[in-house]
């Protein structure tokens, strides 16, 4: 009987990274009567181009250590939705559609993960909470302002420039001090909070970045890179998977 010759051959399965992304909520009696979820698809895609897997998050703050334990990273989206500005001392004045469970669960999870080395990228409203969640007030609305910051052409088009700050992180990922964006908003900060820098502004003052300056990758943004059109958004998500 002829011997018996065994090959083995060693694996390395690399796990994919799992990424936290908040969901807006809705009571609007459109898809359901019922309350219901609602998250923008390129949210989503931009995760998955970066061979990453997504991981909804729901709004329900018990969860929040569970999620810290098995999440990479984590993205706080923007919405249809504005944050109560009690929550920064503020009379509401101009404030829209406020939505406390979602803010309380972001803010929840946001503060917990910054007592991580794990990246986090704020969206439009997700750079507000940010804010908001280590001091900082909003402008509660920008309608007067020179730029348009609710474009009108397009949300998959740009619509103004921003000035980036050469002493930041974000130049360093986009290696450009200016650079084109999209703009979906009608608040902004306005003081900034503690251990925060202004990234990036607006020719009309508007801030649209800011960064943390002790967390490993902390990062808010005004506008919203997930629509991938500029190599700066590809350059940015990037940057935040590079970083986990």
């Amino acid at each position: 009987m002829e011997p018996r010759y065994y090959v083995y051959y060693k694996f390395t399965i690399m796990k994919k990274p799992l990424i936290g992304i908040t969901l807006d909520s809705e009571k609007k009696q459109t898809y359901s009567k019922f309350p219901w979820y609602a998250l923008r698809e390129n949210y989503l895609s931009s995760i998955i181009k970066l061979n990453a897997i997504p991981i909804p998050l729901v709004h329900d703050r018990k969860l929040t250590k569970d999620f810290i334990r098995i999440l990479d990273g984590l993205i706080i989206t923007g919405g249809d939705f504005d944050i109560d500005p009690k929550l920064y001392n503020k009379a509401r004045v101009g404030s829209q559609t406020i939505k406390n469970k979602r803010t309380k669960f972001e803010l929840s999870i946001f503060n917990k993960f910054l007592e991580t080395d794990k990246p986090i990228l704020g969206i439009c409203g997700g750079c507000q909470l940010i804010n908001v969640a280590v001091g900082g007030t909003l402008i509660q609305d920008l309608k007067k302002n020179p730029i348009n910051h609710e474009q009108i052409n397009p949300r998959n088009q740009t619509s103004h420039d921003i000035n980036i700050n050469t002493n930041s992180k974000l130049y360093k990922i986009c290696k450009k001090r200016k650079i084109k964006v999209n703009s979906a908003h009608h608040q902004s900060i306005k003081k900034i909070g503690k251990n925060l820098i202004v990234s990036a502004l607006a020719k009309d003052g508007v801030i649209e970045g800011i960064e943390h300056k002790t967390h490993k990758w902390c990062m808010g943004l005004q506008w919203h890179p997930e629509f991938l059109i500029t190599q700066a958004d590809i350059n940015i998500f990037q940057n935040f998977k590079e970083n986990i």
